[in-house]
């Protein structure tokens, strides 16, 4: 009795997380799940089978597309801004200034990083009107920002800080110990990284890279603030089908899409804790 007493009191403080778990969670997927397989109260698969469309199959297309990119671009770019810090000293001035920022710009999304490139490189943008008046060069081309490839770009702009974030924990993992071990056995730089360093970081390096895309592929307010017609990708499209007023009754093909989101997302954070789970072994 004692026990179970002891267990329960341990458990108390855990009580405000399920509860958030659940409203915020739990039960909003089960609402997706309901109302991407029922209509009035009638289950079938219509709206399941409506995700096969050309432009449903399109979207999911470019949002795998869009959120791939930028996932690989942001993690190599991110994992070499990661060896540069933990190349300086714990004490730097580089190290914590980098570190701070990476964690502010990490965060930095929605409309406001939307309208930041927009007024640099958007038509009447900054950078923009002094290209176009000092070298003729019309950075704003056909209106690429408002487009999967502008996207590209902004959605990289939060990827590599947040990679920095992510990532830095196993770099800073790496002891001293083994690269000594390896140099006095007769291993090069090159042999260190490659035969013991990569190995070790590559579950790491992979499971931040998943959780990239899965950050990607979930964004919305960005997209939103910059694209104002057209459905690229299926957060917009999830959009277009909750808000439009010439289509209407599409609320079930919209819970059909985020259902579809839902699942990729799922198989997405699984991997991402399959990796986590084998990284955190070298990393106590």
């Amino acid at each position: 009795m004692t026990a179970t007493r002891g267990s329960v009191r341990n458990a108390l403080p855990l009580v405000p997380f399920f509860v958030f778990l659940v409203i915020f969670l739990i039960i909003p997927t089960l609402t997706v799940i309901n109302g991407s397989v029922s209509t009035n109260g009638t289950y079938n698969l219509d709206k399941i089978r409506a995700l096969g469309d050309s432009a449903a199959l399109g979207a999911l297309g470019k949002s795998v597309l869009l959120s791939a990119v930028t996932a690989v671009i942001g993690a190599v770019l991110g994992a070499v801004l990661s060896w540069l810090i933990v190349s300086s000293a714990p004490t730097s001035v580089f190290r914590r200034v980098v570190t701070s920022i990476c964690s502010v710009l990490a965060q930095f999304g929605g409309v406001a990083l939307a309208f930041a490139f927009i007024a640099t490189i958007g038509y009447s943008g900054v950078l923009t009107n002094w290209f176009r008046t000092s070298s003729g060069i019309d950075l704003y081309g056909t209106g690429w920002l408002y487009s999967v490839t502008g996207l590209m770009l902004v959605y990289t702009y939060f990827q590599i800080p947040l990679m920095v974030i992510v990532f830095l924990p196993a770099l800073e993992g790496l002891r001293v110990q083994w690269r000594e071990a390896a140099v006095s056995l007769g291993a090069t730089s090159r042999q260190y990284w490659t035969q013991v360093a990569g190995p070790l970081l590559a579950p790491a390096f992979l499971g931040a890279t998943l959780l990239l895309f899965a950050n990607s592929f979930a964004a919305y307010a960005t997209a939103a603030a910059l694209v104002s017609q057209g459905n690229p990708i299926l957060p917009l499209m999830i959009r277009t089908a909750m808000t439009s007023e010439v289509v209407l009754g599409q609320a079930g093909f919209a819970y059909a899409l985020a259902f579809e989101m839902i699942i990729v997302v799922a198989i997405i954070m699984v991997g991402y804790g399959l990796l986590v789970r084998r990284t955190s072994r070298w990393l106590r």
